[in-house]
């Protein structure tokens, strides 16, 4: 169950401050119980908080994240720590670790994807993924707005019309929704092999269905024409369990 967090107002007037440098990203867990956002940077990037951290629910953390940084972050549920960071988790896990480090997550994961400026372009590049399945709604979306500045998302639980061949539950609940390439392993629903390019590699019917329910997000590997976001501003927020626009 999603509510508003009642801070978010505040804490982006906090964050009014324009950047020169890079940068904000405003995490927020609009979920109705803990998420644990694991953060993978692209090669030769930084890693932001060691990789993870813990959010309550109704919590928010602001991140500064350097002029052309990459990466990915994603929801982890259901987590249980000891007090050196070595856990488990039953969705999104890395390694079993609190901090990511260099460690991607288990999927199925609901991953949000994002390029903020290049050596060849200073746009910054965003998406919301299901190609590595479902695990938590997410968004990600400017503050304030910006140079031709869109929201990515997935809104909807997935996991509550889930197909069963895709499903994946911890102690009888549906805790995931696999991507095709992870329940079939062929090179047919990865875009792998003789699929690896737009002209072989077509949706698939568990793609039509991801993209009829959450049309703002990647529901395989080449849906780059109404999901890849192209923007430029200071200061983005992304939202787990964000509230329906």
């Amino acid at each position: 169950m999603a509510r508003t967090s009642s801070n978010f107002f505040y804490l982006v007037a906090v964050c009014s401050i324009i950047l020169t440098d890079g940068a904000q990203l405003i995490i927020v867990n609009n979920c109705g119980e803990s998420v644990w956002p694991g953060i993978l940077g692209g090669a030769g990037q930084q890693t932001l908080k060691d990789g993870g951290m813990h959010l309550g629910s109704g919590e928010e953390v602001v991140l500064d994240v350097p002029e052309k940084w990459s990466g990915r972050i994603w929801g982890r549920q259901g987590c249980a720590f000891d007090n050196d960071g070595n856990g488990h988790c039953l969705t999104g896990d890395c390694n079993g670790k609190l901090h990511c480090r260099g460690n991607g997550g288990v999927p199925p994961a609901t991953v949000v994807e994002m390029t903020l400026g290049s050596s060849s372009s200073p746009l910054h590049y965003y998406d919301v993924s299901l190609v590595d399945g479902f695990n938590l709604p997410v968004s990600m979306k400017p503050v304030g707005g910006g140079i031709g500045c869109g929201v990515a998302s997935c809104e909807v639980d997935l996991n509550v019309c889930c197909p069963s061949a895709l499903e994946v539950k911890r102690n009888g609940k549906v805790v995931g929704c696999k991507s095709a390439c992870l329940a079939m392993q062929s090179a047919k629903y990865c875009c792998t092999g003789n699929y690896s390019d737009p002209k072989t590699c077509k949706p698939t019917l568990f793609a039509h269905l991801f993209k009829a329910i959450c049309p703002k997000a990647y529901s395989y590997a080449y849906d780059d024409s109404s999901s890849l976001n192209r923007c430029r501003a200071s200061r983005y927020v992304i939202t787990f369990c964000p509230p329906p626009l």
